[in-house]
């Protein structure tokens, strides 16, 4: 009995749906087969047999009103599902494997002035870049087409996120593409989900203008600071401890604007204006020289520095020079500062496997960071809380720097590291001049 009155409490259906159609139409016929076999044919046999028949109108009915209470259920869910989407700010659009559009969310109709009668079920191509009313929305689909493609993620790797800057149309966007699975894990489509950003890049963009001001009024006051120091302590009339006073002084001042130039760098990078100037060059050849520069550093520190070399050779890549060699110089420069004594740095360059991107790992068998402090390596003024204990000095800017010039390579970068074994960080840079974006955009 209790079974019973468990099953009827969670038969939540509609009587009038199409599911319960059956049972209304049978209903009737079985009510008369029963009558007919109780006043007029009251044999055992009968009577068994109208009992059976009022059996199966009852597991009949009970079928259909589960059914129908499964897809009531459905559509509530759906339709509560579709309200908060079309409340969505972001826009969503999703796509078959044929490039078919199959949904349009009202955010996406607004955001690309298209209505949803336009667009669904219409094939998109490269080609739709050419129509005018589609060129938008072709360029998100298809972001190698938007006139500024930054990658946010890894090649490969899903959730696929990219930033797209489209100076004629006043936007900045954020694409994320999601892939859309079956049951059994079949690929099915995709699907795009599209910040507006370009009142937040404006407020960045204040932001970093306020900076770069303040960098440049602190600039001009240190500088000076450091040519008068510097003339104190060349003085050799000076007494010896003023001398070493100086020389304190002059080392402060250097560090301060030392910090000064990162802030500078980071408001030219985060503003678009870092004045990126890309040619075609030999990557061994670029690794090589910095390394080489290197190398006294590293002997003074009592390290050994390593290079290795690619085992095939590799084709040019279209960097800056300039701005890479400073990535590098960092990312040794790091390894140097916070390795142990008689520790090594490994620098290896090589081939990303069926990928047109070369790779280079700077290994080293330092300090290490936290585990917990992965997570904001490459976050503005972020020092691991080991390293402001190993070197106290430090803007915990170059990380930071060399993560968005890599981006602006189109190329990624990642590190591996344990506590009191080393680090390792990796960074790519296409081969394709293609994949390399042509012009800046305000960052992160």
């Amino acid at each position: 009995m209790g079974n019973l009155r468990k099953l009827f409490s969670q038969l939540n259906f509609d009587p009038g749906s199409a599911e319960m159609r059956i049972f209304w139409f049978f209903l009737p016929l079985i009510l008369a087969i029963l009558a007919l076999n109780v006043l007029y044919l009251a044999s055992p046999l009968n009577i068994f047999a109208g009992l059976l028949l009022a059996l199966v109108g009852a597991v009949v009915y009970f079928t259909s009103a589960w059914i129908s209470g499964l897809n009531l259920k459905s559509r509530l869910e759906k339709n509560e599902l579709m309200g908060i989407v079309s409340g969505l700010e972001d826009a969503l659009v999703v796509h078959d494997q044929n490039l078919k559009v199959t949904f349009f969310n009202p955010a996406a109709q607004h955001l690309f002035s298209l209505r949803q009668e336009d667009v669904l079920d219409r094939v998109l191509r490269p080609q739709d870049v050419e129509v005018a009313p589609l060129k938008l929305l072709a360029q998100v689909i298809f972001p190698s087409l938007a006139p500024v493609l930054i990658p946010r993620s890894r090649s490969g790797e899903y959730p696929q996120i990219a930033d797209l800057s489209f100076a004629e149309a006043g936007l900045e966007l954020r694409v994320t593409t999601v892939p859309l699975a079956d049951d059994k894990g079949r690929l099915r489509g995709f699907l795009k989900i599209i910040r507006n950003r370009t009142r937040e890049v404006a407020l960045i963009r204040s932001k970093q203008e306020f900076i770069t001001v303040a960098s440049h009024q602190l600039r001009t006051p240190i500088t000076e600071l450091n040519w008068a120091l510097e003339t104190i302590s060349q003085d050799t009339g000076l007494a010896a401890d003023m001398k070493s006073l100086a020389e304190n002084a002059l080392n402060s001042a250097r560090k301060m604007l030392h910090i000064v130039e990162d802030l500078l760098s980071v408001s030219r990078l985060e503003e678009g204006r870092f004045g990126y100037s890309f040619e075609s060059t030999d990557p061994a050849a670029l690794v090589g020289k910095i390394l080489a520069d290197a190398m006294p550093a590293a002997n003074r520190s009592g390290l050994q520095l390593y290079f290795e070399r690619p085992k095939e050779e590799l084709p040019q890549v279209t960097v800056d020079v300039q701005k890479l060699s400073m990535v590098l110089s960092n990312l040794v420069d790091n390894a140097i500062r916070y390795n142990v004594p008689n520790g090594q740095i490994v620098v290896t360059l090589e081939k990303v496997a069926d990928q047109p991107y070369v790779e280079v790992r700077v290994k080293d068998t330092g300090i290490g960071l936290p585990a917990e402090e992965m997570e904001k390596l490459f976050s503005k003024f972020f020092r691991a809380s080991n390293a402001v204990k190993f070197q106290a000095d430090g803007s915990g800017l170059g990380l930071y720097i060399a993560r968005n010039i890599i981006q602006a390579h189109g190329g990624q970068i990642w590190a591996e590291s344990e506590l009191n074994r080393g680090t390792t960080v990796h960074f790519t840079i296409p081969t394709d001049p293609s994949l390399v974006p042509q012009k800046e955009v305000a960052l992160e």
